[in-house]
């Protein structure tokens, strides 16, 4: 067992700490701030104090961020480490920086709750990012300062046996635009052809076409070739608006769609961009939902990737859901909590940990394409980035993905082959 020192024994310490030494390095530790206890211990230990207590131990000077109770704006000054960034600096240590307050200003988005600029949606604008504004927005930097801490760790204690998680592929799908042209009605395609008139929408409503966005028979083809257990997130808004432009859930055609992908995958919700405003539609949402698919609805991802914090992440709390999977921007690809491993979100307000797990992604094909500009084989390239650098620290690759890219659609052509090229090498 690993025994680490600390004067304070507070939650924001606690937190990192288990997230940092047991989920990513597998190692069994307690916090002590008996200091005769550290002091006695024969075993492997870290003082997190100002102050030497034993010539065996491994040093590491806290910043204080873990032992305050409020927020406010921190100095933050970045340096390199071993060809990484890195910042809380310290100085007399074993370790060059606290890396434990350091992840815990990552993880629980510390940022985001301090004054800063929306963006067009009213989201966390990605560049008042550290992560963005020093360039490691692309790097699962929590990731790559565990791996380096390990190695330090196991050069000065032998005995610990060090356990890093197995890299995983998550393929996840947002499912907000079921069909392009069918199952709409009349009115609503009749509005669509006066708005752009398209002999492609006349052969797929005749049954000459099939719809350029229904590539949910090829996904699952895919899926069942290359032995993946994908996560879809259905839309399930049930009056039309400016950002939920999904079919009604009433429909006959989408209540089989979500029956259907909820006998063979994972199913979970799409809060609406309407949920943002009514909190009450969010519930009868995930009712919807469950009543599709006659299971229990505990994952989400919000729509447009539209919430804030705290007041985001209680709403699903208070929702009854376990697994989000928003965290990521809607606006740039990368990392946004600076991490490639799901963790529990810490209510900083509160200055607690919660129950509700966090599962970050770090690719969405939109924001390769609307925001990035992207060609298909330039988003392939960027896919395979991201799998190189979560393979390389045991990490976690998240991917959202959404049907019309997929489909046949002119507008989309190319990606679809790029997606099953990209499965086809990483598999």
């Amino acid at each position: 067992m690993l025994l680490l020192y600390s004067p304070y024994h507070t939650a924001r310490l606690q937190y990192t700490c288990s997230f940092i030494l047991s989920e990513l390095l597998g190692l069994v530790f307690r916090i002590t701030t008996d200091i005769q206890e550290f002091q006695n211990y024969s075993g492997p230990k870290i003082n997190y104090s100002n102050h030497s207590c034993d010539n065996g131990e491994m040093s590491i000077v806290p910043h204080g961020l873990l032992f305050e109770n409020n927020i406010q704006p921190q100095q933050v000054t970045c340096f390199e480490y071993k060809q990484y960034p890195a910042f809380f600096k310290t100085r007399d240590t074993d370790w060059p920086f606290d890396i434990f307050s350091a992840s815990f200003y990552l993880l629980s988005r510390y940022e985001e709750y301090l004054p800063h600029s929306k963006d067009a949606y009213g989201r966390y604008a990605h560049n008042n990012a550290l992560a963005f504004k020093e360039g490691f927005l692309q790097l699962p930097l929590i990731n790559c300062w565990a791996n380096l801490f390990a190695g330090y760790v196991l050069e000065r204690f032998p005995s610990l046996q060090i356990q890093t998680p197995a890299f995983r592929f998550v393929p996840t799908y947002d499912i907000d635009m079921a069909w392009c042209y069918k199952h709409k009605g009349w009115l609503r395609n009749i509005a669509g052809f006066i708005k752009s008139p398209s002999a492609e929408r006349l052969h797929v409503l005749y049954g000459k076409k099939p719809d350029p966005f229904d590539s949910f028979e090829w996904l699952h083809a895919l899926h069942h070739k290359y032995q993946l257990q994908p996560l879809y997130f259905f839309l399930l808004a049930q009056h039309h608006s400016r950002y939920d432009k999904n079919i009604a859930p009433q429909h006959p055609a989408m209540q089989q769609l979500v029956k259907a992908h909820a006998k063979r995958y994972t199913s979970g919700i799409h809060p609406s961009w309407q949920t943002g405003d009514a909190m009450h539609l969010l519930h009868r949402e995930i009712a919807i939902l469950q009543q599709l698919t006659a299971k229990s609805v505990t994952i989400s991802r919000q729509h447009y990737i539209r919430f804030t914090l705290p007041e985001g992440y209680r709403r699903l709390i208070a929702a009854g859901i376990t697994d989000d999977y928003s965290m990521g921007y809607g606006s740039i690809n990368g990392f946004r909590a600076s991490v490639a491993s799901a963790f529990y979100w810490y209510d900083l307000e509160k200055n607690e940990q919660t129950a509700l797990r966090v599962h970050p992604f770090c690719f969405m094909d939109a924001n390769s394409y609307y925001e990035q500009h992207y060609s298909p084989a330039q988003a392939y390239d960027e896919m395979w980035q991201y799998y190189e650098k979560c393979k390389a620290v045991g990490g976690t690759l998240c991917t959202l993905w959404h049907n019309n890219f997929t489909g046949t659609g002119k507008q989309f052509e190319g990606w679809r082959q790029v997606y099953e090229q990209f499965i086809n090498r990483v598999l």
